[in-house]
């Protein structure tokens, strides 16, 4: 076999048509070997001699696409000083574009004995690892284009590979659970029918199923649990796993692009699935443990803000390097539009304290690629000072985790809410305002993966998690839930009404709201998860979107309704705050009338002491479509129809009074109250002054013409 010298960049195994580069970063390592991985379970070891700045590299002639390989890294085995090399394990390459077959748990995989952790472990990994592979980087684009939707015109679609696939009716069965069927016209479709313009994909980075979960019989279905930043997640691919996985990514996103929706990728670059000191040895560890990752004081520790034994060392210029080699990487070569940090909060760990201008923000700001597409933090983490909602830079938008429990809060009657749920329907100015920032940085939501679907959000009052194996103490205990007075499912028509009503009034809330909505896969036909809010580890029926027998589901045309209603009138898009001054009205209306105002259910101004009534679970919101500030993309004045939102969160019928002053007639354009909810043309009329009964927890819209 030719081995000749190679160049240390790009890192990863990169074939040029004649053979291929390996390179691969290791300071701690005394040497390194690639190791070619061959099908009756034999290797070729080959030796990285040639270093520059601690990276080893080859070039391989005759190296083809579809080749497995690993490392193994020859040095130190000193935990105590937090060295972890072990050559007997084999290691995967973390710059992997592809990455074969799954992990066979055992004691060979780990670098201690389970008898005695502080005795090294010698097995070979090999025979059980999953493996790194060549990958062709060629790829037949043909006009693909990305949207470059304006985040003012964005719905956001979070959704699960796997989940939203698995069982539906009209996606092949060979195809179900793929990339491939992200592509299946019914699938985009449904997507297109809801006026989503981006759908952001639960992880697809290569991830690991933990141990833990294995021997339980279960496995790790969300994906939180990465060890290959660059490889699309091999078991999400329908024609094999030898580098196929790419070309069906790829081919995915081309599809989506080609209806108009964006492919936002929710990315875990705060851990690895490498776990804590007890954790297996898969890749970087074995390469070069301190580099990579926080230790402790006593370095034979990891520090965790993360929950998951591990925490990257956001300090690190090869952690840094290798996050955005990543993120460029999978904006330039594999077409995404964007990305959902997961646990953004532990990458502005630089030390200890939540930095927001640390390191990794200074390099996504100048970044020419990845600061020009969507950026979204969960602005949250498990450790001190974690919750940073609003603390963001201006270049990223957030998770608003403020938005969800005020909206389940106001609709589930709580006291002393209308003040800030009129801040979070207005855009959440307290957050992001003061930064330069607009209402276009909230990201509204109120269900996600991460907790109840909307359903079981009108359905249980406590999570019912047992299915996972802990006794149901996992996952989050205070929901901000309501049953609406009956536990689980029950044929109550009383209840089941109630329940409607609640949905619809989400829903609604989700969409009107200023900002950016996302709805969470399946709430827009109510899909349940029986009470689990925490189903991690459940890749089954029960956290897989179960479809409805047909296209006549109520909620789900309410909920396309409301987003047609949002899609076509701007003035539940604003791009700037409202500011509260008076706008002169067209001649032969009013007068003149701010941008926005509060009413009591009398048709009276907010005051002070209405918004501090703690009772008060009632108010009207007026916006004047007249009064749009921002211009439109050619500098021209943006105009539209006025409305009124009426929101009884109150536990009985509410008198409302059209206020005067504000328009002559209106038409009901939408009422929770009914079971369909949006009346369209045939929707009552009413005048300024009249009396409208709204049902107990109802959402009532009034149109005005411009």
């Amino acid at each position: 076999m030719q081995v000749w010298p190679g160049t240390a960049y790009p890192l990863g195994a990169t074939y040029d048509g004649a053979g291929t580069n390996f390179a691969v970063f290791s300071e701690t390592a005394d040497r390194i070997e690639l190791c070619l991985l061959h099908d009756d379970g034999s290797e070729t070891a080959v030796e990285l001699r040639e270093t520059d700045a601690f990276v080893r590299h080859a070039y391989l002639p005759g190296i083809m696409p579809g080749q497995r390989y690993g490392f193994r890294a020859h040095g130190a085995y000193a935990p105590e000083q937090g060295q972890r090399c072990n050559s007997a394990k084999l290691l995967l390459d973390p710059y992997a574009r592809a990455i074969s077959g799954h992990i066979e748990w055992g004691e060979a995989v780990y670098g201690y004995h389970f008898d005695d952790p502080e005795r090294r472990n010698d097995l070979d990994s090999a025979p059980h690892m999953m493996s790194s592979v060549v990958v062709n980087p060629y790829f037949d684009w043909g006009d693909d284009r990305p949207p470059r939707t304006e985040y003012h015109q964005t719905v956001i679609y979070e959704a699960h590979v796997k989940g939203l696939t698995m069982l539906h009716p009209a996606v092949p069965e060979e195809d179900r659970g793929t990339y491939a069927a992200l592509t299946h016209p019914a699938v985009i479709e449904h997507l297109t029918e809801l006026g989503v313009t981006a759908l952001e994909l639960m992880p697809v980075h290569q991830f690991v199923n933990d141990h833990r979960l294995v021997d339980m019989g279960l496995n790790n279905y969300w994906g939180y649990n990465t060890i290959g930043f660059f490889a699309p997640h091999n078991a999400y691919a329908s024609w094999g796993d030898r580098g196929q996985q790419v070309l069906e990514f790829k081919s995915a996103v081309r599809a989506l692009h080609e209806a108009g929706i964006e492919v936002i990728l929710d990315v875990v670059y705060n851990h690895t699935a490498e776990g804590n000191h007890l954790g297996p040895t898969l890749s970087f560890r074995g390469l070069d443990n301190t580099s990579y990752y926080r230790l402790t004081d006593d370095p034979q520790y990891y520090m965790d803000t993360t929950g998951t034994g591990n925490s990257l060392l956001m300090r690190s210029p090869h952690v840094l390097q290798l996050i955005m080699d990543s993120l460029r990487y999978w904006v330039t070569e594999m077409h995404v539009d964007g990305f959902r940090f997961d646990l953004a909060a532990t990458l502005a760990r630089q030390f200890h304290e939540v930095d927001r201008l640390s390191s990794f923000f200074d390099l996504v700001q100048q970044d020419p690629v990845v600061s020009q597409v969507k950026l979204i933090a969960e602005p949250w983490d498990v450790g001190e000072g974690g919750y940073q909602v609003g603390n963001f830079p201006p270049l990223w938008t957030e998770w608003n985790g403020k938005y969800r429990d005020t909206v389940r809060d106001l609709w589930r009657g709580e006291p002393q809410t209308l003040a800030e749920f009129a801040s979070r329907l207005t855009g959440s100015s307290d957050l992001y305002q003061d930064d330069g920032r607009r209402p276009l940085a909230s990201i509204n939501f109120v269900t996600c993966h991460d907790g109840f679907t909307l359903h079981d959000l009108v359905a249980y009052n406590e999570k019912h998690n047992e299915d996972n194996g802990e006794d149901n103490n996992d996952g989050e205990s205070h929901n901000r839930s309501w049953n609406c007075g009956v536990e689980g499912e029950t044929d109550d028509p009383e209840v089941l009404a109630l329940r409607g009503r609640q949905l619809r009034n989400f829903i609604a809330t989700l969409l009107l709201s200023q900002g950016v909505p996302m709805l969470s896969h399946g709430d827009e036909f109510a899909r349940t998860q029986h009470g689990n809010n925490n189903a991690y580890c459940q890749d089954s029926e029960l956290a897989w979107v179960q479809w409805p027998q047909d296209d006549d589901d109520a909620l789900l045309a309410f909920t396309r309704a409301v987003a047609r209603l949002r899609r076509e009138h701007p003035v539940f898009r604003r791009r700037r705050f409202f500011h509260g001054r008076t706008v002169e009205e067209p001649t032969g209306s009013q007068g003149e009338l701010t941008d926005i105002a509060w009413f009591t259910p009398a048709g009276e101004v907010m005051r002070q002491r209405d918004w501090d009534r703690s009772h008060a679970r009632a108010l009207s919101v007026f916006l004047n479509g007249n009064a749009i500030s921002e211009p439109g993309a050619r500098g021209e004045r943006i105009q539209d129809d006025s409305f009124l939102l009426m929101f009884n969160a109150a536990p009985e019928p509410v008198e409302f009074v059209v206020p005067l002053n504000h328009g002559r007639q209106w038409q009901v354009v939408l009422d929770t109250s009914t079971e369909d909810g949006v009346p369209g043309e045939d929707g009552p009329k009413v005048r300024a002054g009249d009396r409208l009964l709204l049902a107990d927890r109802s959402l009532t819209v009034l149109q005005r013409p411009a």
